[in-house]
């Protein structure tokens, strides 16, 4: 049995929902962003338990195919942003289709008409909250970032974080009130 999870988006998620599972003596086969297999079906008190435990945490629940898929979207580009160092060889769009199995045009549609943006502007961002963490952690240099996140050049990527944050990228460095963003808010 499959359970979908909303805001599942970092390896911590993953470790939290897990634990919440094991309090209750449920068997977990897997645990990955946004879904989590269960070696029995779950008797209904206990999931109406896990559910209270998981919206306490900030997680819920994901019933419709809907929001399954706009959350399975959502994972796939987080967990390619932030977790993959962005390795993405092929376009977006042909990622999505590969990893989903749905027309690309039905999952650009859905998304924009539940989330009220873009796949690509969502994409965008998630890569620019990257941008500000490296930037944060001040390791790199802004042409190594760029390399990182597949940037064109270095222009490619002020410019965009400008048009998104309204700072270029050396003057966000230097504020000392960092603004980022939790990636499930975005």
């Amino acid at each position: 049995m499959t359970l979908y999870i909303k805001n599942m988006v970092c390896g911590r998620c993953k470790m939290v929902v897990k634990s919440e599972f094991e309090k209750l003596g449920l068997h977990t086969i897997s645990v990955e962003l946004g879904e989590v297999e269960v070696q029995d079906a779950i008797p209904e008190n206990q999931k109406e338990i896990l559910l209270k435990n998981l919206q306490s945490l900030g997680f819920d629940f994901i019933d419709d195919k809907k929001s399954k898929t706009i959350e399975k979207i959502k994972n796939i580009i987080v967990d390619l942003v932030h977790h993959k160092n962005n390795e993405l060889k092929i376009n977006l769009s042909d990622y999505l289709v590969e990893n989903l199995n749905q027309d690309y045009s039905t999952l650009s549609n859905l998304f924009s008409e539940v989330e009220n943006t873009t796949i690509e502007k969502y994409f965008i961002s998630q890569k620019i909250e990257k941008v500000k963490e490296l930037l944060i952690y001040n390791e790199l240099s802004l042409s190594e970032i760029a390399d990182i996140l597949n940037y064109s050049n270095v222009a490619h990527l002020s410019n965009q974080f400008k048009k998104i944050t309204g700072f270029t990228p050396t003057y966000f460095k230097q504020l000392k009130d960092k603004k980022r963003i939790q990636i499930e808010n975005l």
